[in-house]
């Protein structure tokens, strides 16, 4: 049976009410105090600056750091009477202070971003290294609101895997990974599809123990190391339930975990209006795709790597032609979002419930009695797909780039068509947690099934023929539809060449 935690919910924010009413109180106390107003989502705020200056005492005072100029700190501070009437702040900074107000709300969306995040997730990790007792509370208490940085007599194993998951929900994360390595064990998440490091590496010592926590959380055998392992659990956060699904697998060092977060709540809202036009897809690819969705009769095939976005295009596409005259029936390993309407089946191993079984099922209860034949719907092929992902560069901290004639050639990218171009990247802010990416977009190739084509792959043609026949016919190639992301400032050369060829 699963086990279902307490996250704790982010720091409450200091200012309540309407936003515009809580901007309004902000310009009068800057017009009173004759110090200026900002809106920091205008903003731009250095990273490394903020690294330097301590936790505590922005929590303390409620500001953040803007720029430092000649020693002169500019911060934004929601009481700037507080921070006026302080001797402390200047002495424990070492710098003269420029003060500007900004609402509380604003300030602590940056205070809980940056502190909750990172710093926090430091502080559980040296508290845990620094322990010495092996002993693991295996209690399934539920964790009070504010238990990860104020509950010193919770176990240090609990407090940092309970922390490790709050951090990756904070930070958008879809997979939680746990690397046993020879002498430590890394802690890594992915977001917007990269593994990036989610904090130092933690000592060998403690990674039995903490496989064993996530073990007992997801109701699967701690005494089993040899052999694969797969459980789940859920937690509560901010008000909603989220399930994780857990892979145990063993290694040459010892066991990996991956925790695959699943936020059905939020994705069933987002899914339920989701159409085509948001996947990514240029407006002359969407509009191709949408004719071949809508034929009477005929399949259309999505093809890519596992985390293509192969599922939200199908979602999305399921969205657009779904209606009461119709029955929609799905086959899914696993049914991962609930659609309105729509017959979902998750396939099962276990009981028999195949992929193969179930289309036969569908098949033998609405095509079949139709008067449609197998063999004919294999033959009834519309259109193939294949799409992969690439991240968004991130408005924050997007800004120009040129590329010298050879890096542009070694990017396979031909200097005399590409000189002129400005490129965009991300420098690495806050937003994006230093990546530079905010967000994932799609890019596709939309193979059209013509007669001609029909033929080619009928008589086995070689594939380098075909794609050269599709593109006289007006086939976008999975490159290109990249490159022009590229040239529309959405992604990046390193992005594209990630998941395509160099041609």
């Amino acid at each position: 049976m699963a086990t279902t935690e307490q996250l704790p919910p982010p720091p409450g924010l200091p200012g309540s009410g309407d936003e515009n009413q809580e901007r309004e109180f902000a310009r009068k106390l800057a017009e009173r105090y004759r110090f200026a107003f900002i809106d920091l989502r205008e903003q731009r705020i250095d990273a490394e600056l903020f690294r330097t200056i301590p936790a505590d005492l922005m929590f303390r005072y409620n500001f953040v750091p803007l720029e430092l100029q000649n020693n002169v700190l500019a911060i934004a501070a929601a009481d700037p009477g507080q921070v006026q009437m302080s001797d402390e702040l200047p002495l424990l900074l070492g710098k003269k202070l420029l003060i500007r107000v900004a609402t509380a709300r604003q300030i602590s969306d940056i205070l809980k971003r940056t502190e909750q995040s990172q710093r926090v997730l430091e502080q559980a990790t040296e508290a845990f290294t620094l322990q010495t007792s092996k002993e693991e509370e295996e209690s399934e208490e539920t964790i009070s609101g504010d238990r990860l940085t104020r509950d010193s007599t919770a176990s240090p194993v609990v407090r940092l895997v309970e922390t490790i998951i709050f951090t990756a929900l904070e930070r958008r994360a879809s997979d939680i990974h746990i690397e046993a390595r020879d002498t430590e064990v890394a802690v890594k998440y992915r977001i917007d599809g990269v593994l990036q490091h989610a904090m130092q590496p933690i000592a060998k010592e403690w990674h039995a123990t903490v496989l064993s926590r996530i073990k007992v959380l997801s109701d699967l055998d701690i005494a089993e190391r040899r052999v694969p392992q797969d459980g789940r659990f859920r937690v509560k956060y901010k008000g909603r339930y989220i399930d994780l699904r857990v892979s145990i697998m063993p290694a040459s060092h010892g066991e990996d975990a991956v925790l695959r977060v699943l936020d059905k709540e939020t994705l069933s809202e987002k899914f339920s209006s989701l159409t085509l036009d948001v996947v990514g897809f240029s407006d002359e690819e969407t509009r191709r795709f949408r004719r071949y969705i809508r034929e009477p009769y005929g399949m259309v095939l999505v093809t890519g790597p596992t985390g293509s976005g192969k599922t939200t295009t199908l979602y999305a596409a399921i969205n657009e032609i779904k209606s009461d005259e119709d029955k929609i029936v799905t086959i899914e390993d696993p049914v991962e979002y609930q659609l309105r309407g729509i017959t979902q089946i998750p396939v099962n191993e276990k009981k028999g419930l195949t992929f193969a079984r179930g289309l036969r099922s569908i098949l033998r209860h609405r095509f079949i009695n139709m008067g449609v034949e197998p063999y004919n719907f294999v033959s009834a092929l519309n259109c193939i797909m294949a799409q992969r992902l690439v991240r968004v560069i991130c408005k924050s901290c997007k800004r120009p780039k040129r590329y010298s004639p050879q890096e542009l050639q070694e990017a396979g990218l031909d200097p005399a068509v590409w000189s002129d171009v400005t490129f965009a990247e991300g420098a690495g802010c806050l937003e994006c947690s230093g990546t530079g990416y905010h967000g994932r977009t799609a890019i596709c190739e939309l193979l059209d099934l013509t007669d001609r084509i029909r033929e080619m792959i009928v008589d086995r043609r070689p594939t380098s023929e075909i794609k050269r026949v599709a593109c006289e016919e007006g086939m976008t190639a999975l490159r290109e539809s990249g490159l022009a992301k590229i040239r529309a400032g959405i992604t990046t050369v390193k992005e594209i060449n990630k998941v395509t060829f160099v041609e």
